[in-house]
């Protein structure tokens, strides 16, 4: 009988060995696949910053900025570089069975972002919120899908309008929708913006990942726009929120996430 059960669990521990073999050799691969296409991409960037330079009247010839095209180049892939992640990707094996059906909060997570409007940065910090539905995710997962948003222009591709709807569905499988719910998810696809976008990208990414009861996340930012050019407003700050599952509809629930998530 113990020779049967050792042998049951030695098969399972080696099969959850080749998996986890088999993922490495996919996030290698993947990994190799992405730069080999960042690269091949660079010269095409760096003659595009070299048209900018002599458009504005600069000597691109000139010694400080001979390599500038190039590290301009190298720098806007580095800033972009979430076109190229996923959130299934990054949460690889890291979603748990638990029976944990209270708030999971973790705040200020550091973003950083280009505004897709002139391509300046914004930044500020997140705050993140969710009531977990017998799954959790280990907690730095959660900046990292801070970090695949940020790192993107703000705007929707197909697959991505694909999730929302799945996620979507899975709300009203829990009988938590409204009218307020749908409204209030679609309002980003009816008028687009930008930080408000990025706050909607993170929650529904999460909903789709992980499934919980709920979702906050709370963005807090200053944007360059506003700052370097335009207004020229210094101490300007925007705050943006989504709000899915028991967050939207119990106001005790929303209320004991933003208390706790603005507490120092």
């Amino acid at each position: 009988m113990n020779g049967h059960c050792n042998g049951t669990i030695n098969e399972g521990f080696s099969e959850l060995i080749i998996d986890s073999m088999k993922s490495a050799a996919h996030r290698k691969h993947e990994t190799s696949r992405k730069e080999a296409e960042d690269k091949s991409r660079l010269p095409a960037l760096e003659a595009a910053y070299t048209s900018i330079l002599s458009e504005l009247g600069e000597d691109t010839d000139r010694q400080g900025l001979l390599r500038t095209p190039l590290r301009a180049a190298k720098a806007m892939q580095f800033l972009t570089k979430g076109y190229h992640e996923t959130v299934e990707d990054i949460l690889n094996n890291a979603i748990f069975d638990e029976d944990h059906d209270e708030m999971v909060i973790v705040k200020d997570i550091d973003m950083f972002s280009l505004c897709e409007h002139h391509l300046v940065p914004f930044f500020g910090k997140v705050h993140i919120g969710y009531i977990p539905n017998k799954k959790v995710v280990g907690l730095s997962k959660l900046a990292r899908i801070v970090e695949i948003y940020s790192r993107r222009l703000q705007g929707k591709r197909p697959k991505e309008m694909i999730h929302y709807c799945q996620a979507l569905h899975f709300l009203s499988s829990l009988h938590m929708h409204s009218i307020a719910v749908w409204i209030h998810t679609w309002r980003t696809f009816l008028f687009p913006s930008v930080q408000e976008r990025l706050t909607k990208q993170i929650a529904m990414g999460i909903l789709e990942a992980l499934q919980p009861k709920g979702v906050a996340v709370v963005i807090e930012a200053a944007h360059m726009c506003m700052v370097m050019r335009g207004v020229q407003k210094m101490n300007s700050r925007t705050v943006t929120s989504t709000m899915l599952g028991v967050y939207l509809e119990d106001p005790k629930t929303r209320e004991e996430f933003l208390t706790l998530s603005q507490r120092v």
